[in-house]
Parts: C-alpha cells; structure tokens; sequence
C-alpha cells in the first residue's frame, strides 16, 4: 500500500512508523524545504502543491493545527486515512475522524469522540464519553478524564490533566503539565496547578 505524508519533521516521522505498521510499503513525504530530500528513511518525492496530483492514500502530518487544518481542508476529495498505532487502545464504541492520528500507547476509553484532523499523542489517555473536536492536539501523557469537551485546534500541552466534566472552548493552549479544575469559555493560554489564564 502506498501513503503519501504533507510535512516532513518529527511528527511525520512518528506518523510514518505508524503507518508501516498498519501495512503501508511504500511511503513518501511532501515538503515545502527544498533542502529536504529524507525524512528519516523515508524519501521527500515533492513540495506540498503535489499533494492535489496524489492518487494514492494521503495523511497531513503536521503538528500545527491551522496549517493542518488548511491542507486537510483543500484535500477533502482526497483519500485522507486515520492512522492507529497496533499498541493503542481503542473502545469498540470509541469514534475516530479522518486524518487523526492515535499514537503508541494512548488509551481511548468508552463513548468517546474524536473528531477530523486530531493528534492523541504517545502514554495520552481520553476517557468514557469525551468530546474531542476538529484539529485538537493531545500531547504526551496527557490526559482527559470523563465527559470532558475539548473546543476546536486546541491544543493540550505534555503531562496536562483536564478533570471531569470539563468543557474548554476552541483555540486554546493549555500548558505542559497544567490541571484543568473549571470551564474555560475564552481562548488563551492556560498554565498551572490549577490552570489560570495568561494575560
């Protein structure tokens, strides 16, 4: 099988292991930095505009919500994958968009709801019937207790807990290690035990 990855860093690198693992041969990287020709030992065979030309499965591995937002957006005609890494676990009743990504180790529990374009992140967890909206990046060892709701191209930052019956809104950052005890309704950046906004 062959999958075409946009973005060759780190992320992608991650990505396209996942992906040899779930059976994909031949697989290649699209690229704006023309002084890239590897990402790892996987050849960069194009810039980014060649992606519109790709007849084979193609996966946005870029880490940046908007950019990632933005590609996956103008390739929706495209065949777009989710990718799940074999030592993720995964409910049965667990629902998983187009163009996420479950990294080794994560842990999504009953009823929860992973939205498009999603990164849940290496040891990260989302428990029984948490929201996870388009483009959210849950980083490593994070995790999500019960009925939480995580707004739009957030991003929840190494180590942070959100507790239970949590709801964040769209567009924030919350801080590596942060604990998230309340409601957040406006966007910003959140850090600390517990969480408060940065003015």
């Amino acid at each position: 099988m062959k999958l075409t990855i946009i973005g060759a860093s780190g992320h992608g690198r991650v990505v396209a292991d996942i992906a040899k693992l779930r059976g994909y041969d031949d697989i290649g990287f699209l690229d704006d930095n023309e002084k890239l020709t590897q990402c790892g030992s996987y050849p960069v065979v194009g810039k980014t505009d060649k992606a519109f030309e790709i007849e084979n499965d193609v996966f946005i591995g870029i880490g940046n919500a908007s950019i990632r937002k933005r590609f996956q957006e103008q390739l929706r005609n495209k065949s777009l994958v989710t990718l799940i890494h074999p030592d993720a676990v995964i409910a049965d009743d667990a629902t998983i968009g187009i163009g996420t990504v479950i990294m080794a180790g994560a842990v999504i529990n009953s009823g929860a709801k992973i939205g498009n374009g999603v990164i849940i992140n290496t040891c990260s967890s989302v428990d029984h019937d948490c929201i996870v909206e388009d483009f959210v990046h849950v980083a490593v060892g994070s995790h999500l207790c019960g009925t939480v709701i995580i707004g739009k191209s957030t991003w929840i930052g190494a180590g942070a807990t959100v507790s239970n019956n949590i709801s964040i809104c769209d567009n924030c950052i919350i801080g590596a290690g942060a604990v998230v005890v309340k409601d957040i309704e406006e966007e910003g950046t959140y850090v600390g035990v517990p969480a408060r906004v940065i003015k």
